[in-house]
């Protein structure tokens, strides 16, 4: 066995010097990804065990800790499961039945490290100290009370924007709503039907905006054909840290990616009108989701044609001003410091979104550090732009690789950031893998079909 093994050594060595590294590195990833996936799975859930123990110990923030305790059980079970997976004999494996499924991993830190620190944290927060200038206290994230606070204000004065400039008072950070005038309507069920504690755990923004993502899921994958869910999709789109804490202690941009994750769907299935209508609706709660616009339009004009792309483009802009129109005109200073200028962080109160990130360790530099920041977000804007017209994507997964990698640089490189954002690619990423197999399965239905 030892003389096989040193054989098998010797020529891979021998096949390293003849052969080209360069065509045998797709090889090897295609092997890691799809073949031998459990390395992969292994590295996953270590590299995620390493994160969540760190927030866990580290952050200031009471929800980001309790997230961490129980994630870190989450994925250090998730981990030795596929230990077991890589290491246990062929006949046990054969015993173990559904046990020796991939997908046990995913369960686990689902259940673990998402559902149970949500529950706990929505029944913690019962006991009332969100707005209390103490983090370690908080069960949720600032942005689940402003939203929710933001459908008071939306049916009491007509606008979800407090004037900042009137408040008796210097304005801080939670009197701003950095969010389209559509962001209310998820904490409108708290408004509406809370009051006791059984219906304030009900209808917490968190519980919502999971739903909603959920719901946007379901539809997106009946639009593909209902292809089944690649793993390697879910640990990207679902369980990965960045993923999973904001599950349990925010959540607005779960919706917020369901809803585009939904556009794309329906822009690749050759639904221009319903896509339009989406985007507006999405962006209309988070300005960002309209950077998807202009890869969307490119998908449809490689799919159908500029006609198609015009009527998405119609859609888009009147739904986006119908859904704007009202904030604006009832407070249109107000709509423009919380929606414009706070999140450039030229509002009256500095943004707190400073995560080290390469666009704000640039601008923190100084004057020319901000110019430098921005000048590189231009040059990615660029870049996209560039590969969006020499090779714009025909399918939904060429789509959300395109968004995804532009959500990711943005995210990088914009002075005022956080590191949650790469919730943002992450999420993309995974659907494009969920995408890919759908079209890959309909690819060969079709060619079976015609043979």
């Amino acid at each position: 066995m030892l003389y096989s093994a040193f054989s098998r050594i010797r020529w891979r060595r021998r096949t390293t010097v003849t052969v080209p590294v360069a065509p045998q590195l797709p090889e090897s990833l295609r092997r890691a990804w799809q073949d031998r996936p459990l390395p992969l799975d292994l590295f996953f859930y270590t590299v995620s065990l390493a994160y969540a123990l760190g927030i866990a110990l580290t952050a200031e923030f009471y929800g980001y800790r309790m997230w961490g305790n129980f994630a870190s059980a989450g994925y250090g079970l998730a981990a030795l499961h596929t230990l077991w997976l890589l290491l246990a004999a062929p006949e046990t494996l054969r015993r173990a039945g559904r046990w020796t499924s991939r997908w046990v991993g995913v369960a686990l830190v689902g259940a673990i490290g998402m559902v149970l620190p949500l529950g706990v944290l929505v029944v913690r927060r019962l006991t009332g100290r969100d707005w209390l200038d103490t983090p370690f206290s908080w069960s949720a994230q600032p942005e689940v009370w402003v939203i929710e606070r933001s459908a008071d204000l939306f049916l009491r004065d007509g606008t979800p924007y407090v004037d900042v400039h009137a408040l008796g008072r210097p304005p801080v950070v939670n009197d701003y709503t950095p969010y389209g005038p559509v962001m209310p309507v998820f904490g409108l069920p708290k408004t509406l039907l809370g009051g006791t504690p059984l219906t304030d755990a009900l209808t917490d923004a968190r519980l919502v905006f999971v739903l909603v993502a959920a719901g946007c899921v379901w539809l997106t994958l009946r639009l593909l054909g209902r292809p089944p869910v690649p793993v390697r999709a879910a640990q990207l789109a679902a369980v990965v840290p960045v993923t999973a804490l904001t599950f349990a202690t925010a959540a607005p941009d779960l919706a917020i990616l369901g809803l585009l994750v939904l556009t794309c769907a329906l822009a690749a299935t050759d639904r221009p009108l319903a896509a339009g209508a989406v985007l507006a609706l999405v962006g209309s709660a988070k300005l960002i989701a309209l950077l998807a616009a202009p890869v969307l339009v490119a998908l449809l004009v490689a799919r159908l044609d500029w006609r198609a792309a015009g009527r998405f483009g119609l859609v888009l802009l009147g739904g986006t001003v119908l859904l704007n129109i009202g904030a604006v005109l009832v407070a249109p200073g107000a709509f423009v410091e919380h929606v414009l200028k706070f999140p450039a962080g030229l509002g009256a109160v500095t943004s707190p979104a400073a995560s080290p990130l390469p666009g704000y360790l640039i601008a923190s530099t100084g004057a020319a550090g901000k110019v430098i920041a921005f000048a590189l977000l231009g040059v990615a804007a660029l870049a996209i732009a560039a590969w969006l017209i020499a090779r714009p994507p025909a399918t939904g997964s060429d789509a959300l690789l395109r968004i995804a990698v532009g959500l990711g640089a943005f995210t990088l490189l914009t002075p005022a950031t956080r590191f949650g954002y790469l919730v943002y690619p992450f999420v993309l990423l995974g659907a494009m893998v969920c995408f890919r197999a759908a079209e890959s399965a309909r690819t060969e239905r079709v060619e079976t079909t015609s043979s």
